[in-house]
């Protein structure tokens, strides 16, 4: 059996399924790096588990077996399993008017757990199994939910997950519950057990990946909280510059303040992957009339079209901006994502300061660090570093989303 599964997967793949097979298990917690091949292996197992369930539905003569499907939003339910599925297997899953699949006679009930909504989806129902995709992202209750809802006796509940931090609800409660009774198997995956992926691929993404807590759980696998500084490594004497090279693309961050700091960052990005923090402007105690006069300023040097990415904290504000007729955008603010964008650029050289431009980015710098309890940054020393956030994370994720699409259609 070993030597016939791992001609089809990896050793780490092969164990899953060999575990799926014997093991008297409730839980199984799929964990670990990025790109480990753990959702790939748990499409797998899902296609099995309702195979399983559809042959004890028929044993106890139920017309309407039930099982539900559950990831962060509709888009990635879609994209991780329904389509991974589709070009796995061949397996076509079209969805009815409900929005429900249907495989091997069950029917098959999408459930959101981004937020508390996806309850609706489930709560009455009686599961003979559930695939949790994501499972770090679900909200707590809706994920107790589901494990409540699986009560059909036998009922299985398959997950995936990338790691979080140590203190994360998934890890307390289930991952490290010593009690035997909550029948709970996990299996921990990184990214050189995927042994499918090219080597120098593998050794791009661990080049490029920030030191530290990134490192840790994006390549390792391992649930860990952030130690230290948050850009551990922002090298100053190499990172800083006194010219600036000519056609640059231009956009900027804002950070409002009025009690605390605000600050506007203006950014410009070269033909060669790097990104320059070309102009800070940080001050305390200044109504939005005069940060409306900086970003003009700003609109004067660096052009007319150059976007604001704002925090959308202050709708208020935003509003002004657009009245002045400055082009405004409400910032994405998702702090980890955020911040693992401009740790990359960081960590692989590709960020720099113009030395001439800044003015409290040094402070802050090496006193923004990681919240050990919560597994975030600490919410100090911190203004001019979400304006970077804001400014780095939604240009780059917006000339990335243009570059895809620009291939396919």
């Amino acid at each position: 059996m070993t030597a016939k599964l791992t001609n089809l997967f990896t050793e780490k793949q092969a164990m899953a399924i060999k575990t799926y097979l014997n093991d008297d298990f409730r839980m199984m917690i799929l964990t670990g790096a990025i790109r480990s091949g753990k959702t790939f292996i748990n499409n797998y197992l899902f296609v099995m588990d309702l195979k399983r369930a559809s042959q004890l539905a028929k044993k106890l003569d139920d017309k309407h077996p039930q099982y539900i499907l559950a990831g962060y939003s509709s888009g990635t339910i879609y994209n991780n399993i329904i389509s991974s599925i589709s070009t796995q297997f061949g397996l076509d899953l079209k969805p009815d008017k409900h929005g429900h699949y249907h495989l091997f006679g069950m029917d098959i009930v999408p459930a959101y757990t981004g937020n508390s909504r996806g309850l609706g989806a489930i709560r009455g129902m009686t599961s003979y199994g559930a695939y949790v995709n994501e499972a770090s992202l679900a909200k707590q209750e809706v994920f107790q939910e589901i494990n409540q809802r699986c009560s059909v006796t036998g009922s299985h509940i398959i997950c995936d997950t990338n790691p979080d931090n140590p203190q994360h609800w998934l890890k307390v409660d289930y991952i490290d519950n010593p009690d035997p009774n909550t029948k709970t198997v996990t299996i921990n995956f990184t990214i050189d057990d995927n042994t499918t992926l090219a080597p120098d691929f593998v050794e791009r993404i661990k080049a490029s990946t920030p030191s530290g807590m990134f490192y840790d759980r994006n390549i390792r696998g391992l649930w860990v909280s952030g130690e230290g500084i948050v850009y551990a490594d922002f090298d100053k004497e190499r990172m800083t510059i006194d010219e600036l090279p000519d056609d640059l693309h231009y956009y900027c961050g804002v950070d409002w303040g009025f009690e605390h700091l605000g600050s506007i960052t203006v950014w410009g990005d070269d033909n060669n992957g790097n990104a320059y923090l070309v102009k800070e402007v940080t001050a305390q105690h200044k109504f939005i009339a005069w940060w409306v006069e900086q970003a003009k300023k700003v609109q004067q040097e660096y052009g007319r079209n150059v976007i604001f990415y704002v925090d959308s904290a202050r709708p208020d504000n935003y509003a002004e901006f657009v009245k002045a007729g400055i082009r405004t955008v409400n910032a994405k603010k998702d702090r980890q994502a955020g911040v693992e964008s401009v740790a990359e650029l960081i960590k692989t050289g590709n960020f720099f300061v113009y030395s001439k431009g800044v003015d409290q980015f040094y402070d802050e710098i090496y006193q923004y660090v990681w919240d050990e309890r919560t597994g975030e940054p600490i919410k100090e020393h911190d203004h001019v570093m979400d304006s970077m956030r804001y400014a780095i994370f939604n240009e780059h994720k917006k000339r990335l989303a243009t570059t895809v699409s620009s291939r396919f259609f």
